[in-house]
């Protein structure tokens, strides 16, 4: 299996035809046809359909690709990496976040790094990611530092600190609730709310407020629209499709013209936190990243409460219901 195979197959995935591959790569449409041949006779079966002169990947080209261009991506990171040291240049900083923290709170954290301390850093990479995938970043050292909500109890993780604030309403700019300066929550739950899709992190606590706001509710009597970025909930509400429950990060650190945010009545909390992988020390603009990102969300997140990183299980156990909780002076067993 030879580079030049993975980099035409990945090429011809990601532009949809053979003609486009070999215009990105500076190669001739035969040449890139014929390493792709050549690499699915070599793992013994088709990536693509083929009709004609079309191509299209087959469920086996698909998955794939998402591995390929994982190891291109890697040895490109490589490639950076060698010059940077060829030019007496400091390691990369790259990070990985959730969506609503990557885009609410990381760029403003950067912002507030000391001009010495930014220009010490060669590079600068931000990605989202989904929860899972953070850990498994920093896991692996895709990532220095992660960012993401909680929980983050993955062995080999060190969890620097732990963030908590409330759940915002996000409501269409002109709709009767915007003129309260604290929304019920029952109030929310006659209309369609739109929310997360994840339901081992925020959507838990949301099912679980919502329904201790309306006891009396039969299931399904509330509409849902699902999503997996806060983004998309308040530009589905921005559309006037219904209104939302969010974490604070998105709703207060990208405020959306035609949308109003207010505090709830009642504390559905958000819990995030910073990590970086055990074995490997912090660099000094990691420490100063981790101190920037305390600050912004400080700053930016009424009531923000900073929690030691020992206090990470205590944290999930109080988000569980009261019938799942364990008793007092139980153990794990």
């Amino acid at each position: 299996m030879e580079l030049r195979q993975l980099e035409a197959f990945a090429a011809v995935i990601s532009t949809g035809s053979v003609t486009a591959a070999g215009r990105m790569l500076g190669r001739s449409q035969p040449a890139i046809s014929r390493l792709v041949q050549e690499l699915e006779q070599e793992i013994g079966y088709a990536l693509f359909s083929r009709n004609g002169p079309r191509i299209t990947p087959n469920e086996q080209g698909f998955l794939l690709y998402e591995d390929v261009a994982h190891a291109l991506h890697s040895l490109q990171q490589i490639r950076q990496r060698a010059r940077e040291i060829a030019g007496g240049s400091q390691r990369p900083l790259n990070l990985l976040a959730t969506p609503a923290l990557a885009a609410g709170l990381v760029p403003a954290a950067l912002a507030r790094l000391e001009g010495a301390m930014a220009q010490s850093i060669s590079h600068i990479q931000l990605r989202s990611a989904s929860p899972e995938q953070v850990a498994q970043g920093v896991l692996t050292g895709a990532a220095q530092l992660g960012v993401s909500s909680l929980p983050l109890e993955h062995r080999g993780l060190q969890v620097h600190w732990i963030g908590r604030a409330a759940c915002v309403a996000v409501l269409p700019e002109g709709d009767p609730l915007a003129a309260l300066d604290v929304v019920p929550l029952a109030a929310l739950a006659e209309r369609r709310i739109i929310t997360m899709a994840n339901p081992y992190r925020l959507r838990g606590r949301l099912d679980e407020a919502f329904a201790a706001a309306r006891p009396g509710a039969q299931p399904g009597q509330t509409q849902f629209m699902e999503t997996n970025a806060s983004v998309n909930a308040m530009a589905a509400v921005r559309a006037g499709l219904g209104v939302s429950v969010l974490e604070p990060v998105t709703a207060l650190g990208l405020q959306l013209q035609g949308v109003v945010v207010r505090p709830l009545d009642t504390d559905i909390p958000f819990l995030f936190g910073v990590v970086s992988q055990q074995a490997t020390p912090c660099t000094p603009a990691m420490d100063a990243l981790c101190q920037a990102l305390t600050e912004v969300a400080q700053a930016l997140l009424p009531g923000f409460v900073l929690h030691d990183a020992r206090e990470h299980a205590a944290l999930l156990e109080e988000m569980l219901p009261e019938g799942q909780r364990p008793a007092a002076g139980a153990q794990e067993p």
